[in-house]
């Protein structure tokens, strides 16, 4: 098995994550937008209009809990914080705004696990 460093997981798992968005029909934006504050991982376009808002995390087992347990309330405040900051920036509206988090455990199958929480926060 190959051992990764903590950034190419970290790259690994987000280009997993936008590809299978991209699989759904979401248009990718932007990708690790950083300001003072903190990065958002994945800016999204659904095909409903939605602008979605993804934290990525990549793990490669279940050491501290599935990706359910890896974004907590204050990790939620944090990325509404960023989305504000984001969205003050930008001149168009959006017919809606959801945050999601997408999982991505690799190592203990073959292929990738991915698991896509919808609307965490």
């Amino acid at each position: 098995m190959t051992t990764f460093t903590r950034n190419q997981l970290g790259a690994l798992g987000e280009q997993l994550a936008t590809e299978h968005l991209e699989s759904l029909g979401v248009r990718i934006l932007v990708r690790n937008w950083r300001c003072r504050y903190g990065e958002l991982d994945v800016i999204a376009a659904a095909p409903d209009g939605t602008l979605v808002f993804v934290e990525v995390k990549t793990r490669t087992g279940d050491g501290f809990g599935g990706v359910e347990y890896a974004v907590t309330p204050a990790k939620v405040r944090r990325i509404r914080r960023l989305v504000g900051i984001w969205l003050a920036g930008q001149d168009r509206s959006w017919a809606a705004v959801r945050i999601d988090v997408i999982g991505v455990r690799i190592g203990r199958r073959r292929t990738p696990e991915i698991i896509h929480l919808r609307g965490v926060g």
